[in-house]
């Protein structure tokens, strides 16, 4: 933000310090106007033709557009990614620890991102591995939608659940009761 002599137009739009706009004049003369008034002249929107200039004390002004920025900090929602690591023969206890935890995040507004990593010869029955993965977004499906389908990358399977307020959409495959 240019302040002063650092403003590079000729002629600017300038505002005063209560809001109304006094027009269109030469730098010169609103340099002037500020300096008489003590105060100092701040490029407000220099994108415009021509540039919008405002009479203020640039600190009181800094000083507000610091506040105004912490509080639109303060509005932002951080959405964090927690992962959750399964096998692909995950006894029945582990599963309902992990959908546990998996549930805790999500109704904090956290993704989750389930990953289920295949070791060995575990590879040649990563249709288990799917099982696992579609009985766990089931089970979420009521707090949770699917964003990213299960995709294999090298020897690990992941998808990505996101919070939902409604009803989630859950995989049309049959899912056995056991695993």
């Amino acid at each position: 933000m240019r302040i002063n002599r650092e403003i590079r137009a000729d002629r600017v739009r300038v505002i005063s310090e209560s809001g109304e706009q006094i027009g269109i004049m030469f730098l010169r003369e609103a340099l002037t106007k500020a300096e008489d008034a003590g105060l100092d002249l701040v490029e407000i929107s220099p994108t415009a033709k021509p540039p919008v200039v405002k009479i203020v004390d640039y600190g009181k002004f800094r000083y507000h557009q610091q506040k105004k920025e912490k509080e639109a900090k303060k509005s932002q929602v951080v959405i964090k990614v927690k992962e959750i690591k399964l096998k692909p023969n995950i006894d029945d206890h582990d599963f309902q620890t992990k959908l546990k935890q998996a549930r805790d995040f999500i109704l904090k507004g956290n993704k989750v991102r389930v990953s289920i990593m295949f070791r060995g010869r575990e590879m040649l029955h990563i249709d288990l591995g799917e099982k696992v993965v579609d009985k766990f977004c089931v089970a979420l499906s009521d707090i949770a939608v699917l964003e990213a389908t299960p995709k294999m990358m090298g020897r690990t399977m992941s998808c990505t659940l996101m919070p939902s307020g409604k009803k989630a959409k859950v995989p049309s495959t049959p899912i056995p009761t056991s695993v």
